[in-house]
């Protein structure tokens, strides 16, 4: 698909089909998102797949609110971590005020990358950022070291999402 056509139509799908990810095509999706930028190369963004019916149903019971449970029935689980204090920071402190969120930010890069992969490949998303971090740090063994930021479902939507608006360009950007 042509790269403008993959962005446009890329949309959050709240409705799966039930049906089984290959995990062939997990591993390949989840290459190309490493091909994200990151400060210094230092890719400290992680992940971690759900994708047995039994690890999901019990991710989805204790990590999700009932209304993200609905919504990502029937699809893979990717939890998306990054490991604080490395991105941002030299000899242990903060080259400027951003801080940690340097490294949300290279995770949301990651991020950007699976969901356009996906769509690529064929598949849906819905990033998700409400949920019970603790309950998927228990479930998926997450170390205490990395933060866990999102969930992101992965799968085939069960039906066609509307366009969503966008804000005029004039509202968001500044030319000088």
């Amino acid at each position: 698909m042509e790269f403008t056509e993959l962005i446009r139509t890329r949309r959050s799908i709240r409705s799966y089909e039930e049906t089984v990810v290959p995990h062939e095509d997990l591993v390949k999706i989840l290459t190309e998102a490493q091909q994200a930028p990151s400060w210094k190369n230092q890719q400290t963004s992680r992940c971690y797949v759900a994708e047995t019916r039994e690890t999901l149903e019990h991710l989805r019971q204790t990590g999700l609110p009932a209304f993200n449970q609905k919504s990502s029935a029937g699809a893979v689980l990717i939890v998306t971590t990054f490991v604080p204090d490395i991105v941002g920071f030299t000899d242990g402190e903060p080259v400027n005020e951003a801080g940690n969120f340097w490294g949300a930010y290279d995770l949301g890069l990651h991020d950007a990358y699976l969901v356009l992969a996906a769509s690529n490949a064929g598949y849906d998303t819905l990033i998700m950022g409400i949920r019970d971090a603790e309950a998927i740090r228990k479930e998926l063994q997450i170390p205490e070291n990395e933060q866990i930021m999102s969930v992101i479902a992965l799968g085939k939507k069960a039906k066609e999402p509307s366009d969503r608006p966008r804000k005029a360009l004039e509202e968001v950007v500044r030319f000088f």
